[in-house]
């Protein structure tokens, strides 16, 4: 079952995903990340959200090359 994951992002990095150019996140895997999964990108300006946000489907995982914990994750716009 999939599942949507609320989590933060800084704002150069919310204007790449908003413009479509950044099409993956690279986040901790506390939160057992699987395809299929929504992920609710929220702009945060470092202390406090803005009102920009973007939702995202998981398409693909992958860890290779990653610190340990960590993984890639491509996403595709929710429209």
């Amino acid at each position: 079952m999939s599942k949507v994951h609320e989590l933060k992002i800084a704002p150069e990095y919310m204007a790449a995903q908003l413009a479509g150019i950044k099409n993956f996140e690279i986040r901790y895997n506390d939160r057992d990340f699987q395809v299929g999964d929504q992920l609710r990108l929220r702009e945060w300006d470092g202390s406090k959200y803005t009102r920009r946000e973007i939702t995202a489907y998981v398409t693909y995982i992958t860890s290779y090359q990653q610190k340990p914990g960590y993984v890639v994750m491509s996403t595709r716009p929710f429209l």
